[in-house]
């Protein structure tokens, strides 16, 4: 039998900077995207592994391991590519660009594109869900106002995770609050603190640069027409088809298992395009296959409407099931444990010891690129050592979430930002600088850490609650 022994520090961070530097080299030269920089740091990962004493076995194991972490995202993955298809295929999304057009205020435009998502996020506990419904018509009507779309594009992503955040039906929000032991919805209420704030800044940076560029720009009425003339020729067009977005939304809040819900929702998609637009069952199925393909005769809306389907999910796909597996092996070689171990035990003041959580959910971040993964491993981690200082597990949960909800997105390998780069058809690179809200709330949480502001703390013995994180794991109903 092979004595394991755990990697030094160095060699822990190998992997970790291989992928690193070969992602900054893709995305700045290579321009081939991140699948080889994440299979080149898997395989550095499993020599280091079969060096520190792993089997071939036992660390094909840990891939497996990894990538069964990421099964329901992957289904969701492609029930959300089947609704990205069957919406513009029934005219669900070409309506609310429609209307919109004339409904919205071009000063005030990308402050709604913040604000409007973030609601509908909150509802629907899924950021990928919203981004791949009202997060295509705002990029739509934003380029017919003449807005940049990267810039819509951080406005949108920035209101999503708002409710990615806080909704008692997101997934990350259960898995945070369970993994630090704590009651989900004392742990949204801590959460208050960090993400309302930086909604609004982020809503008031975007509602000042709509001005700016609303001020600075003169509107192109004949675009506008001709992008709603457009639409209105190749889809029917109804204000009462609103109606099924609102009814999609009403039915989140009967609290329905995701996969069943994200189904009812693609299939009312597909029976508005049976029903309204005359499309037929082979429509459909392509548009839920491979995607829908507009003709409206306006290039750009053409290209923004052209796409969802399973297919168009693939590559996606393909980053989640690698990333994560890198996520398991760096986990079953230790690699994790002496990264954030080596954190925790330097630290001696609680500023220090939640500023070191919130820089463990990054690490992992970058590691992963995977949300599960960076909030799961950090708030194992640090949860020991935030009771021994007096500290709530409440307010590692909250960095867990600032660092592996939220600022996640600043990664460009991450799921959040590949998914978001496929929808909206542009590089992760592009949108990035323009998510306020991913910088806002890690800059936030680092403030009230060294500042002491909204950090909750209990006596030694307390820990906040007499659940066991498994316990409240195998028992949440949401």
């Amino acid at each position: 039998m092979q004595v394991r022994k755990l990697p030094s520090i160095p060699i822990a961070l190998l992997p970790i900077a291989v992928l690193i530097v070969m992602a900054l080299v893709s995305i700045s030269i290579w321009d081939i995207g991140m699948l080889i920089p994440l299979i080149t740091a898997v395989a550095v990962a499993a020599i280091i592994g079969k060096a520190l004493g792993y089997t071939w076995q036992e660390l094909e194991d840990s891939l497996a391991q990894g990538v069964s972490r990421a099964l329901p995202a992957v289904f969701i993955l492609f029930l959300i590519g089947t609704i990205i298809g069957t919406w513009i295929e029934g005219g669900l999304i070409p309506t609310i660009i429609y209307y919109g057009l004339q409904a919205i205020s071009p000063k005030i435009f990308l402050a709604l594109a913040c604000l409007v998502p973030a609601v509908v996020s909150l509802v629907l506990g899924s950021s990928l869900t919203t981004i791949a419904t009202v997060g295509i018509a705002f990029m739509a009507i934003g380029e017919g106002m003449g807005f940049p779309a990267p810039i819509v594009a951080g406005a949108v992503i920035s209101g999503a995770f708002f409710g990615d955040k806080l909704s008692p039906l997101s997934d990350t929000t259960n898995l945070a609050a369970a993994m630090g032991g704590v009651k989900l919805f004392s742990h949204i209420r801590h959460m208050l603190w960090d993400t309302i704030p930086a909604l609004l800044i982020s809503a008031i940076l975007f509602w000042f640069i709509g001005v700016s560029i609303s001020s600075n720009s003169t509107a192109d009425t004949s675009h506008l027409e001709a992008l709603m003339g457009g639409l209105d020729e190749q889809f029917v067009i109804q204000p009462w088809l609103l109606l099924v977005p609102v009814l999609a939304l009403s039915l989140m809040l009967f609290k329905m298992p995701a996969l069943p819900t994200l189904l009812l929702v693609s299939l009312m998609g597909a029976a508005t395009a049976l029903l309204v637009q005359g499309s037929s069952v082979t429509d459909i199925l392509q548009a839920m296959t491979s995607g829908y393909t507009s003709t409206t005769g306006v290039e750009f809306m053409d290209e923004l409407l052209s796409r969802g389907g399973i297919e168009s999910i693939l590559g996606t796909i393909a980053l989640v099931i690698i990333a994560t597996a890198l996520g398991g092996i760096l986990e079953t070689t230790g690699a994790f444990k002496v990264l954030i171990g080596s954190l925790v035990s330097r630290i001696k003041r609680s500023g220090s010891m939640v500023a070191a959580s919130l820089g463990s959910g990054f690490l992992v971040a970058f590691a992963s690129g995977e949300q599960y993964v960076s909030i799961l491993l950090p708030a194992r981690a640090f949860l020991t050592p935030y009771k021994k200082m007096g500290l709530s597990p409440l307010n590692l949960t909250r960095t867990a979430e600032a660092s592996g909800t939220v600022g996640i997105n600043l990664v460009p390998w991450s799921v959040p930002a590949v998914f978001a780069s496929g929808v909206f058809g542009m590089a992760a690179t592009e949108f990035i600088p323009f998510i306020f809200i991913a910088f806002l709330v890690p800059l936030i949480n680092l403030i009230y850490a060294y500042t002491g502001f909204t950090i909750k703390r209990v006596a030694p013995e307390e820990d906040g609650t007499q659940e066991t994180p498994e316990k409240l794991l195998s028992s949440k109903g949401n």
